[in-house]
């Protein structure tokens, strides 16, 4: 097969995802329309290889993990944490439910190494879902590799159904509460979003200097010093130099080396998530139909507990807190697919609930905002963590 006909399937298969995903308002993810898709190619007529034949093999897919885990980091917004601080505590207690159920139940039902590796995932997206994929295959788990990221692929459909039910409940109590007057739109949420940080250590330099190589630049030095500090204190302990990446980023931004979502500015966001997520797919090579009817009872059991754990810790850390089970609950789901879904799901049920513009307002108000963090903290942040330190057990 060319080069270029195995980057035309490959990219195509991505496109078909979002198609379907487009045409169902998510209820159908475009991940796993993509990894069915990839799964039927392997079975019949692909070449194992077909992803690195069309032009991402692992050594550009782990160069691209370095650039996005740091331009994460970017996207901390100090001051938006500290209005959300309700929100940080409830999708942290969400994240503590899935891990106190799965190895408090789970490791009687599973062996460790199935609960390490399914967790991380449970709690975030693609990095976490291919850190915990190749820390598995390095410790020749082949299975649960391919168990990792099928977590990621299938976590979707117990998390977008859910949560647009506990937000329809919320919206539906918000607007009884708006019409009633005892409700007003939150002032925050016309503040624009997180704020612009300046690049301060190159405050004097020209703005016609700073180029989209240069933004590669400084994003590529972050990601080495991470990679540089995690060599370093190798020998006294291990940590995860992608876990470094995200807290290099969030201190390189807050000092003024880089600017917030630097590389979306540097036109090379949308080519690396492409790339990532065929790296994702190519972990599926290995999975033979015996292998995934193997996977489907872990994979149940591991979400479905993962889903409770959320739940019973959400809704207590909620009653704690004075905020609804609803709202407790969604801000908890969003560690099972982050942004932009977070962000898709709420705006689809605000949409459907009213059709008058204040009212909408009001609820994107209350509704819009903690979801965004809940995702953020879980997806972003928390999940990378665990990745980095269960990694290490395996």
């Amino acid at each position: 097969m060319s080069q270029m006909l195995a980057l035309v399937l490959v990219v195509a298969i991505l496109f078909i995802g979002d198609l379907v995903a487009v045409r169902t308002k998510a209820w159908i993810p475009s991940v796993f329309i993509s990894a069915v898709l990839f799964l039927l190619g392997y079975w019949t007529f692909f070449p194992q290889d077909i992803v690195a034949l069309a032009g991402v093999p692992p050594v550009v897919a782990t160069m691209l993990i370095y650039l996005l885990i740091t331009n994460m980091g970017t996207l901390l917004s100090v001051q938006e944490l500290m209005r959300q601080w309700k929100t940080i505590l409830i999708s942290l207690a969400g994240i503590l439910g899935i891990v106190v159920i799965l190895f408090g139940i789970g490791t009687l039902l599973f062996d460790v190494q199935t609960v390490l590796v399914a967790i991380p995932p449970l709690v975030g997206g693609i990095v976490s879902a291919l850190i915990m994929s190749e820390g598995a295959a390095g410790a020749g788990l082949t299975m649960l590799s391919v168990f990792a990221i099928v977590i990621y692929v299938m976590q979707g459909f117990a998390g977008y159904p859910l949560t647009s039910f506990v937000l329809k409940k919320e919206g539906k109590m918000l607007l009884g509460k708006f019409r009633n007057g005892e409700l007003a739109e939150k002032s925050e949420s016309k503040n624009g979003g997180p704020e612009q940080h300046e690049l301060k250590l190159f405050s004097k330099m020209p703005s016609k200097y700073n180029t989209d190589y240069f933004k590669f630049f400084r994003l590529a030095i972050v990601g080495y010093l991470a990679y540089l500090t995690s060599e370093l204190v190798a020998p006294l302990f291990t940590i995860s130099p992608y876990v470094l990446c995200l807290l290099f980023g969030v201190i390189a931004t807050s000092i003024g080396f880089l600017e917030r979502q630097v590389l979306q500015k540097a036109n090379g966001f949308g080519f690396a998530i492409l790339a990532l997520m065929l790296f994702v797919f190519d972990g599926l090579k290995v999975a033979t139909p015996e292998m995934m009817m193997d996977i489907l009872y872990p994979l149940v059991v591991c979400i479905g507990l993962g889903v409770f754990g959320m739940y019973i810790f959400s809704f207590f850390m909620g009653k704690v807190l004075k905020v609804s089970k609803e709202m407790a609950f969604a801000i908890s789901l969003t560690a099972l697919y982050g942004f932009p879904a977070d962000y898709i799901i709420t705006n689809e049920v605000i949409v459907s609930l009213t059709e008058d513009e204040k009212e909408r307002e009001v609820l994107t108000s209350h509704m819009l905002p903690p979801m965004l963090v809940g995702g953020f903290i879980s997806v972003t942040i928390v999940s990378v963590v665990l990745a980095g330190i269960f990694v290490g057990f395996l």
